[in-house]
């Protein structure tokens, strides 16, 4: 859509206004080969179109980073507002064509640890391919510096235990969920009683915290008791501290929602005999997806897959 206008200059006269749906497709694939694909161009006329883009918006958007492209700072502060006005003329010039899941063709980005594509990913990306085949889904692991994903675009659902405060976030609770422990098959532990001494006094621990961490609310409820652990070294995610348990004599942590994934390699869980708060989890977006009948659709998969899949003690 070609929009001109006589008279005065105006800041709309001769913007393509293809030109975002084009913008919006290139952040999304951070490719030029990708997003001709996408737009079912050639790749020379897909790069004449960031040219132009490059042009009208005056930042070069994409630049080269290795054998990749990656987003200008000025091109992330955009995305979010470039995705919510392409929507919005989706819904505006389709109306009642989008609520069908099946004619949907969209990209989302989940944002999560990664225990939850490890856990959710098959479920949800197998429901997806049966209800809305056009959708494709793309996990974000958590990043080790708290930023504004929903805000930007970056992400468009996070789930998991939602710390966000930002106010502008909707937030959904779906359960509460608690830390177990999590130790190799046979080791000493255990063996007889497990008090909060026997706990603390293992041979070593292992934290798991995207920010690197090496203290957390285990430690403040030991201290509580007028005890403390050795905690040996901290990993990023859930599914590598299991490998490193299952190798060593190390007490690892999982959440109740990773326990199937610890018993597939052969590990043992036991509650912490410590009282530990519990974890609120759940889904975060963004609310200029409220009204979007795909993201709707995306939450309501993802809040009925997560509840059918709610731990149990």
């Amino acid at each position: 859509m070609r929009v001109t206008q006589s008279g005065d200059a105006s800041p709309l006269a001769g913007v393509d206004l293809n030109l975002l749906l084009a913008l919006d497709v290139l952040l999304e694939e951070q490719s030029v080969r990708g997003a001709a694909r996408r737009l079912h161009l050639s790749e020379p006329a897909m790069s004449r179109t960031l040219g132009r883009i490059r042009k009208a918006l005056g930042d070069p958007v994409l630049v080269r980073a290795g054998r990749q492209m990656v987003p200008t700072p000025h091109a992330l502060a955009v995305r979010a507002e470039v995705s919510a006005v392409v929507e919005r003329a989706r819904a505006l010039f389709a109306p009642g064509r989008d609520t069908d899941p099946r004619t949907m063709t969209r990209t989302f980005t989940i944002l999560g640890h990664d225990a939850t594509a490890a856990t959710l990913g098959a479920p949800l990306l197998t429901r997806t391919a049966r209800e809305a085949p056009g959708i494709r889904l793309r996990f974000l692991s958590e990043s080790p510096v708290d930023a504004p994903f929903l805000r930007q675009g970056t992400a468009d659902l996070e789930i998991g235990v939602v710390d966000t405060t930002a106010p502008e976030v909707r937030v959904e609770t779906l359960y509460e969920d608690v830390m177990l422990g999590v130790v190799r098959a046979g080791h000493p532990l255990l063996e007889g009683e497990l008090t909060p001494e026997r706990f603390a006094g293992a041979a070593g621990h292992l934290s798991v915290s995207r920010r690197g961490r090496l203290h957390g609310p285990i430690d403040d409820a030991l201290a509580a008791l007028g005890l403390g652990r050795r905690v040996a070294g901290s990993v990023g995610t859930y599914p590598a501290s299991l490998f490193v348990v299952r190798d060593t004599d190390l007490v690892g942590i999982v959440n109740r929602g990773s326990r199937p994934m610890a018993e597939t390699l052969g590990l043992v869980t036991f509650a912490v005999p410590l009282p530990l708060p519990p974890l609120e989890v759940g889904l975060a977006w963004h609310p200029r997806h409220d009204a979007d009948p795909a993201h709707a659709w995306l939450r309501a998969t993802v809040k009925e897959l997560m509840t059918e899949r709610i731990p149990v003690s």
